[in-house]
């Protein structure tokens, strides 16, 4: 099946007692288990709507089974944690999203994890690579600065070292990338974003193989971070029109990024799509779309001016929803790494995170245009 139809049908279990066509909500957390081949509970993961809904991932990412979670961060941490323990060494991008990095540095010394940084080069992430390592995650486009990592080089390199190859699928979703198909051992995803796509409910997901997610399941059981029935439910509605929304915002998002890049206004445009962008051709060759994020620096003016400024354009911390979001990563995603770190890896106090929602592109321009003159009295 093409993808539209999978995100359409696939794991949905139709009701044969009414004959709806959509997945009923099971709120029941006691099942019987009598003539069961396993005992049904929230916490296993195990449930009728968190099969549904897991069942639809794996089928997008091309992965043999999938988890759904109670958000990004109990996703990526459970990976993390089932494949690197006391004595082990996880090489990470220093330019990915703050949670993950605040998970690195404020937490892997409790179980003993050695942790190196890099930069996204392949050949970085290949040199930091030692005799402990047993984890590598990336994220592609990177979260914020759009970053673009050869995926295939680093999971053919993770494969021959027998290294478990994670990565933050977030940015793409698998509408513009299927990192499975590239080599990638376990894909994480913030549900909450794309997946969910109307900024209304929290949860995240994991994709891999069956061999693959014995380890994270068995953690996740422990640990707890399931998806509630009726959250899982609406991710399965919202999953639905995955494709169409994404494919819209996509299309939107380069017609807004090639505004930006040309507006004396702003300094510098951060979009895969743009053929000046470092991490272009790389993008052209794993990705089937650019995505809908982009990020851009003004030009000697202060940002919290120009997003009041903004009318159309909400200032929000979290992305992928229907509607235009902007937000100062600084303030907001990165905030608990130091201002030096974040200028180190190029995160500055006037870089911009924009969303691209589901509006007319002439109308977010309109806006943007707006803002910028109303600050700068120079254009």
């Amino acid at each position: 099946m093409k993808i539209n139809t999978i995100a359409v049908h696939e794991g949905t279990l139709k009701d044969s007692v009414t004959g709806g066509v959509n997945t009923p909500v099971y709120t029941s957390s006691a099942c019987n288990y009598i003539d069961r081949g396993e005992a049904v509970y929230p916490r296993y993961f195990n449930s009728p709507n968190q099969d549904a809904v897991a069942k639809k991932l794996a089928a997008l990412e091309h992965a043999e089974t999938a988890l759904v979670f109670s958000s990004g961060m109990g996703a990526m941490s459970t990976s993390i944690l089932a494949y690197a323990g006391s004595g082990d060494h996880v090489v990470m991008l220093d330019a990915l999203y703050g949670g993950t990095h605040h998970f690195a540095t404020e937490w892997f010394s409790h179980f003993g994890i050695d942790c190196t940084f890099t930069q996204t080069s392949a050949e970085d992430v290949i040199e930091k690579v030692t005799p402990k390592t047993t984890v590598i995650v990336i994220e592609s486009p990177t979260n914020p600065l759009l970053a673009v990592v050869d995926i295939e080089k680093i999971a053919r390199f993770a494969k021959e070292k027998k290294i478990t190859a994670i990565i933050d699928n977030t940015f793409a979703s698998p509408v513009n990338q299927t990192p499975i198909d590239l080599g990638i051992d376990i894909v994480v995803h913030s549900g909450t974003k794309y997946l969910g796509g109307h900024s209304d409910l929290c949860c995240g997901m994991v994709a891999c193989s069956i061999e693959k997610m014995t380890r994270i399941l068995s953690l996740a059981k422990v640990l707890g971070p399931s998806l509630d029935p009726r959250s899982c439910a609406l991710l399965e509605r919202s999953m639905k029109t995955l494709c169409l929304r994404v494919t819209a915002q996509t299309q939107n998002a380069m017609t807004v990024a090639s505004f930006l890049e040309s507006h004396p206004a702003v300094a510098r445009v951060y979009y895969p799509g743009l053929e000046t962008f470092e991490g272009h051709d790389i993008a052209k060759r794993q990705m089937t779309g650019f995505g809908a994020m982009l990020s851009f620096e003004l030009r000697g003016n202060d940002p919290d001016r120009f997003i009041e400024s903004l009318s159309l354009i909400s200032p929000a911390v979290s992305l992928g929803g229907v509607e235009s979001t902007i937000c100062p990563p600084a303030r907001t995603s990165h905030a608990k790494i130091s201002k030096a770190e974040r200028d180190r890896i190029g995160v500055t106090d006037s870089l911009l995170r924009l969303s691209i929602g589901l509006e007319d592109a002439e109308d977010l321009i309109q806006d943007l245009d707006a803002a910028l003159k109303k600050i700068s009295k120079d254009f």
